[in-house]
């Protein structure tokens, strides 16, 4: 059976607009839309079919009656008309079959499109389509039923002349792999809503005071919701460094929420100085994403007040937070005063240095933290340990380790949970004044 024979059958059993016809035989002949494909199809059938009433064939009325109708189409009807057969308007079919004459909204459908996206930012976008199930099945059946072997499905048609309505207006590109906004279309109830995905910005932050935490602490009380312990704040501390550092990115980028990631965690009374730690904010729903990074960091670090200090920041993706986190244990450097209950020597330094560089400790999880992580031995490289006497009863030790180490445990013993430990290698009980990691030894992650 040719294109043209298998055209007519369709449009005796079913009514085709232009695009329906035209998307069954969508692989044949490139640089083609299938509007105009369908409309070729139905032209030649009525020429087709002209010639055949000229030559006094009953067919070739029946074929025109069939485009006049299910075919929609007014070349049919005029000569019908000319040749003065009617065709009763009441057997003319509203609507297309299978579409049912969504294909006429296109342009519609991408001003809403366009009016939804003019209070956002962006480069480049993506539209998708969403079809009722009773749609699609009834083309998969219309494919089956007239074994459809070079056809495009209604879903890749809207897409494709939506989005190429959007980008002729909007002036941006679309984008498949990682749009910045998902236009997501339903043509049949004539409805648009956007999808706006996140943005992600990289950098590295250094926290030059203590007693503030990595993140926000919800009250243990009230779980957040405000109550007279936590003075009706529903947090533990008044501030976090994920606090200070999204509140300028919120500002700017008017986003509805902001998720922080890092390369895992100083504690609180911990400063994290040298270059800083890396970190990644994802900004939901941004509304601008056209940023100056530079007045960006500014901005952060006039808010932290000497508190936190961003820098570095670049644009990046969520592959940069997958490899973030996979990145958690990359190499730190901490620097750890030790006080000690007994006086100490130089040869206590230089047995501390000895026993504890390049070597594997072994730590359960610590007591303080027991009640929010799992009790397990984690084993943990120490690379290099350097220590200087301060006084007669302090130290200050310098730890090259594996990321994850505990390194207060590592001072205490904990109890017997970390071995071999700075308490039992001097038999002398000590415990950490002050502790700062210097620095976070990663590559720069790249997205």
């Amino acid at each position: 059976m040719d294109i043209l024979e298998k055209a007519l059958k369709m449009l005796e059993k079913h009514p085709l607009c232009d695009h329906c016809l035209g998307r069954q035989f969508a692989l044949l002949g490139h640089g083609v839309e299938n509007n105009e494909r369908g409309m070729s199809i139905k032209l030649v059938l009525t020429l087709k079919a002209h010639a055949l009433t000229l030559s006094r064939e009953k067919e070739g009325v029946r074929i025109l009656k069939i485009l006049a109708t299910n075919g929609f189409f007014e070349k049919a009807k005029e000569i019908l008309h000319r040749m003065k057969k009617r065709v009763p308007s009441k057997s003319v079919p509203k609507t297309c079959f299978l579409c049912e004459g969504k294909f006429e909204e296109v342009d519609s459908l991408a001003e809403k499109a366009l009016e939804k996206l003019r209070d956002y930012e962006y480069t480049n976008f993506l539209v998708g389509i969403e079809l009722p199930v009773h749609v699609e099945e009834r083309e998969d059946e219309f494919k089956a039923e007239f074994e459809v072997s070079y056809g495009e499905n209604m879903r890749n048609e809207f897409g494709r002349l939506i989005g190429k309505r959007i980008a002729e207006y909007s002036g941006k590109k679309v984008e498949f792999r990682k749009p910045e906004i998902v236009v997501l279309v339903n043509p049949l109830a004539e409805k648009v809503r956007l999808q706006v995905n996140p943005l992600y910005i990289a950098g590295r932050y250094r926290k030059l005071v203590r007693g503030i935490p990595q993140s926000k602490w919800f009250c243990s009380n009230c779980r957040g919701k405000g109550c007279e312990k936590c003075n009706w704040t529903g947090k533990m501390y008044p501030e976090s460094v994920e606090e200070i550092i999204e509140k300028p990115f919120l500002d700017v980028t008017k986003g509805v929420k902001a998720s922080f990631h890092a390369s895992g965690r100083e504690d609180i009374d911990a400063r994290m100085l040298g270059k800083g730690r890396p970190f990644v904010i994802e900004i939901t729903q941004p509304k601008g994403r056209f940023l100056d990074l530079k007045e960006l960091e500014e901005a952060v670090n006039a808010y932290a007040k000497g508190k936190v200090e961003v820098s570095d920041l670049r644009f990046a993706d969520k592959d940069v937070v997958r490899k973030l986190k996979r990145a958690e244990s990359a190499q730190k450097e901490y620097c750890v005063i030790i006080e000690f209950e007994n006086k100490i020597t130089a040869k206590d330094m230089r047995l501390l240095e000895e026993k504890l560089t390049s070597t594997m400790i072994k730590q359960k999880t610590p007591v303080r933290v027991l009640h929010r992580r799992a009790d397990l031995t984690r084993e943990k490289y120490i690379y290099e340990v350097k220590v200087k006497k301060l006084s007669p009863k302090r130290a200050e030790m310098r730890v090259r380790c594996q990321g994850g180490l505990y390194v207060k445990e590592l001072v205490t013993g904990d109890e017997g949970r970390t071995t071999p430990s700075v308490s039992r290698i001097l038999k002398n009980k000590a415990k950490p004044i002050k502790l700062d990691v210097l620095n976070v030894i990663m590559k720069r992650l790249r997205g």
